[in-house]
């Protein structure tokens, strides 16, 4: 493994941080100030409805994917927007879909992906768009759920560890940074078990044991936690030895990766275990992390080194804090 300071610098000036840079100019368009009733910056909308929330998201997927890996687009249309969900402490309740295809032959393979993701995460596609005469192939999925208690990545507090809870049991979609615990074409395919992962969420959030959380995006562990921190104007200090790894990942790599059932959630240091102990009887792994403060920094340490990853007081990443 190269430097350290070198390695965060790569991470730093990826792809996938880029993109997510580009919300902060969405963001700002929008005319956002940070006070609106609906908050920006979480893994869903949460909207308050009677005794808890409607949460609602959506995915779109870059064309280059589709049509290089058309039945996993289509599968990760319900697999992503299902962990958005739950990241918040909610349960999915139905997905619709926009698909753009040349053909009807050319579409077939996504929407055999989505109607997989479907079954395999009980979430019925219960409608939406398709134009099969379009110059380009591109999908995009929206889901709504529910929630009783809210996740949200407003919520992380000074004091707090950072936890995170990755299902080790999967495999590489080369040339990708897709790391696959879910799918057929990974190392999943149980849909019970699936089904029951991602209902941990919202059993630690309904059980009082965190109140924040953020699933790790295409931004990978420290793009996330970086996310977090911001919006919860906080800043976090990530252990890279302690982050739950596969035997022979190189550690850059997997500091970039997508896992298709990766969380980071913040708690008190009393509840901590007992977060632990939930994933791990799913067998899925978890372990404490790194430490919340107020520094506004995201902070590094591997092999007794220190240094920083991002500095928030200087530059915001996606410009939804309070």
């Amino acid at each position: 493994m190269r430097g350290l300071a070198a390695m965060l610098h790569g991470l730093r000036e990826s792809r996938a941080m880029a993109a997510k840079r580009d919300i902060a100019g969405t963001v700002a368009a929008l005319g956002y100030g940070g006070a609106d009733a609906i908050r920006l910056g979480d893994d869903c909308a949460a909207i308050p409805d009677g005794d808890g929330y409607l949460l609602f998201a959506s995915e779109g997927f870059q064309d280059g994917f589709v049509r290089a890996m058309p039945w996993f687009a289509g599968y990760c249309g319900v697999m992503v927007n299902a962990s958005d969900i739950a990241a918040m402490g909610g349960r999915a309740i139905a997905v619709v879909d926009t698909l753009w295809g040349e053909s009807a032959r050319g579409a077939a393979p996504i929407l055999h992906g989505l109607r997989d993701g479907a079954r395999a995460y009980g979430i019925p596609v219960v409608g939406g768009h398709t134009n099969l005469g379009s110059a380009h192939c591109s999908l995009s999925v929206a889901i709504l759920g529910r929630a009783r208690r809210l996740l949200t990545s407003f919520d992380a507090r000074p004091g707090e560890v950072l936890v995170a809870a990755i299902d080790l049991r999967g495999k590489w979609h080369d040339p990708y940074p897709f790391w696959d615990a879910s799918s057929e074409t990974g190392a999943g395919g149980d849909a019970a078990r699936l089904r029951a992962d991602l209902e941990v969420l919202p059993e630690i959030a309904e059980a009082g044991l965190s109140r924040a959380a953020k699933d790790i995006s295409m931004a990978g562990i420290l793009g996330t936690a970086v996310m977090l921190a911001e919006c919860s104007r906080i800043g976090v200090t990530v252990d890279l030895d302690a982050v739950p790894r596969p035997d022979g990942a190189p550690m850059e790599r997997w500091l970039g990766a997508f896992p298709s059932y990766g969380y980071l959630l913040t708690a008190r240091p009393a509840d901590a275990g007992a977060i632990l102990a939930r994933f791990q009887a799913r067998g899925i792994a978890a372990a404490v992390i790194g430490a919340c403060d107020g520094a506004r920094t995201l902070d590094v340490l591997h092999d007794g080194v220190r240094e920083t990853f991002w500095d928030l007081g200087r530059q915001p990443l996606i410009g939804c804090a309070p």
